[in-house]
C-alpha cells in the first residue's frame, strides 16, 4: 500500500505529483528545490526581465532546499537523520560542488546517507539545485 504526502510547509510541486510517497517503511521524496512556499521566489536568485538568471547564491539555495526537504520529512513522520539515500542535481558542478559538500556536512555531521551528485544543464525552474531523497519512516 502507498500513501501520497502533500506538505503544507514546503514549496508546492511544479507539476502533478506528491511531495513524497510512503511505501511500507520507506519514504520517497519527489525532486525538491529551493523555491519558497506560496511564491515563485527562489532564495538568492536574480532574474532579468525575460526570466533568465542574472546571478544566484548557491548557499542560499542549498539551505532553502534543506528547509523544504526537512518540512516534507517531518510532516510525513520522518526526519533528516532517517535519510538513507540522496541524489543531488547541480547545474554548475565546478563552482557549486565544493560549497555543497561543505553545507552537506553541516546537515549530516554524523552518519551521512549515501549520495550521488550529478550535473545537469537545467532544472524545471531557474534553480541551481534539486534533491531526490529516500528516507525510512516508522
Amino acid at each position: 500500500m502507498s500513501n501520497n504526502i502533500h506538505s503544507q510547509k514546503a514549496a508546492e510541486p511544479v507539476g502533478h505529483y506528491p511531495h513524497a510517497k510512503r511505501v511500507g517503511n520507506l519514504l520517497f521524496l519527489s525532486g525538491i528545490g529551493p523555491r519558497e512556499k506560496g511564491s515563485k521566489n527562489i532564495p538568492g536568485v536574480v532574474l532579468d526581465d525575460k526570466g533568465n538568471v542574472v546571478t544566484y547564491d548557491i548557499e542560499k539555495q542549498i539551505h532553502s532546499v534543506f528547509r523544504n526537504v526537512i518540512a516534507v520529512l517531518e510532516e510525513a513522520g520522518s526526519s533528516l537523520d532517517k535519510v538513507v539515500d540522496v541524489t543531488v542535481f547541480l547545474t554548475n558542478m565546478k563552482d557549486d560542488f565544493p560549497i555543497f559538500n561543505k553545507i552537506w556536512a553541516e546537515y549530516f555531521k554524523t552518519n551521512p546517507p549515501c549520495r550521488t551528485t550529478i550535473e545537469i544543464n537545467c532544472l524545471p525552474t531557474p534553480i541551481a539545485i534539486e534533491l531526490k531523497v529516500i528516507a525510512t519512516i516508522d
